[in-house]
């Protein structure tokens, strides 16, 4: 059972401590309400940063940060790790892998998840990166492939190896992308010397015309000028339709040979036992009103990238991004410590996405910009953007050193103790 104490004040039940659901919590310290806050894990993290992990820049530690330290001073907000199998609008329960709970309010934050439009096998064989553990996994598959195309004499076998398609070109998959590249240049040579980096093939596939959609014509033609200097491959209209492990198919028939291709095509979110399907829309998404609230259920709100509600500016809803999600988390707060008719609106601070080393794009409201201080206008905004002063620390001087050397100690293949690593057989092509 979640055994959470009786109170005298109302409970407030959140699902999810990602950007939304913590920022309501934290808003809600010491303030006369019972908070709640349950996650599947014990600790935050930073998914803008999910990719510098796997590309083995920062190390797990960096991105993440225990829930229950940053509640250490207040005593009205309760942690269970414990994740959502249902709810009960009519009698106000939700019901948990670790028991039921009664709420007075539920706050749904759950955020997305990654979205494989129903493709089984690209379920089965691609990697994703929505959180610390997929980043880790993928960490492990490109270090652990590189000491294997050590070991491989024929060339076809090898680049199956060491060959990389990313799909989907949002930030994720051009920041990835940029990553790739320079661990091509700047680690492969020094450390696997055996290998002739030449061969090392990145793939971008992106079903539009352009990169970075959500960004500024500007922003995605930097972008594609950038990779395309770095030696990425860039394929345009067209989609990844399958893979097996050994190739990616594209829609025309044509094949890649890579063992490893990387998702970042697409999101979608959770359905929720116990909710009306008429809640849903696309995406997953559910319906909620100017106020963040579901109409039927007056006592669930909704927030972050599973919250779907328009204003003028945004018709189609708004952007599931971080800034969203953090400006819904402190829109509710007020509302449940000083009610008023205002409804949430959204204040575009601008997006950005960097490409590598002095390479960045950056839109905001007034004024759109690349390049040199672009990259450091990245930097800043992340690195304010952290939980923890050691945290902000470890990753400033990750990043200063990695830029005066080229190069960092994170590249380690870390596995489970109670598994073996399997010799991997090469396919032929």
């Amino acid at each position: 059972m979640l055994n959470i104490p009786d109170s005298k004040y109302k409970r407030i039940v959140i699902i999810g401590a990602g950007f939304a659901g913590l920022n309501l919590a934290k808003q809600l310290r010491n303030k006369p309400y019972q908070v709640v806050l349950l996650d599947r894990n014990n600790f935050h993290q930073f998914q803008p940063l999910f990719y510098q992990v796997a590309m083995a820049g920062l190390e797990p530690s960096s991105i993440t940060f225990p829930l229950r330290k940053i509640f250490q001073s207040c005593n009205n907000v309760l942690i269970r790790v414990a994740e959502l199998e249902g709810i009960s609008p009519d009698t106000k329960r939700i019901q948990t892998n670790q028991g039921e709970i009664y709420y007075d309010h539920l706050v749904l934050a759950m955020g997305a998840t990654t979205n494989f439009f129903g493709n089984e096998n690209i379920k089965q064989h691609a990697f994703p990166l929505k959180s610390v553990s997929e980043s880790l996994a993928l960490r492990n598959s490109i270090f652990e492939d590189y000491e294997f195309a050590l070991l491989e004499e024929d060339y076809q076998r090898r680049q199956g190896f060491i060959d990389i398609v990313i799909v989907g070109g949002g930030p994720t998959g051009v920041e990835l992308a940029g990553a790739l590249a320079e661990m091509k240049s700047h680690i492969l040579p020094k450390d696997y010397k055996e290998l002739d980096s030449a061969e090392v093939d990145i793939y971008l596939v992106q079903g539009a015309d352009r990169l970075l959609k959500g960004m500024s014509n500007k922003a995605g033609d930097a972008a594609k000028k950038y990779l395309e200097s770095m030696g990425v491959n860039l394929i345009f209209n067209t989609y990844v339709v399958d893979c097996d492990g050994t190739h990616a198919t594209l829609k025309g028939g044509e094949k890649i040979h890579a063992n490893k291709v990387i998702w970042a095509a697409g999101i979608t979110c959770y359905k929720i036992p116990g909710l009306p399907e008429d809640c849903y829309e696309r995406g997953n998404r559910i319906k909620v009103n100017a106020k963040l609230g579901i109409e039927a259920y007056p006592d669930i709100s909704v927030l972050g990238d599973q919250a779907y509600t328009t204003e003028e500016a945004f018709p189609q809803g708004h952007p599931q991004v971080a800034q969203v999600a953090i400006q819904q988390g402190k829109y509710l707060a007020k509302q449940f410590l000083k009610p008023s008719t205002a409804s949430f609106k959204y204040k575009d601070l601008g997006s950005m996405a960097t490409i590598g080393r002095n390479k960045a794009v950056v839109d905001l409201p007034n004024v759109k910009f690349k390049g040199f201080f672009a990259w450091l206008l990245w930097l800043f905004v992340h690195i304010r953007s952290l939980i923890g002063r050691k945290n902000k620390l470890f990753v400033f001087i990750n990043w200063m050193w990695n830029y005066v050397t080229y190069d960092q100690s994170l590249r380690l293949i870390i596995k489970p103790a109670n598994r073996s690593s399997q010799s991997k057989k090469g396919t032929e092509v």
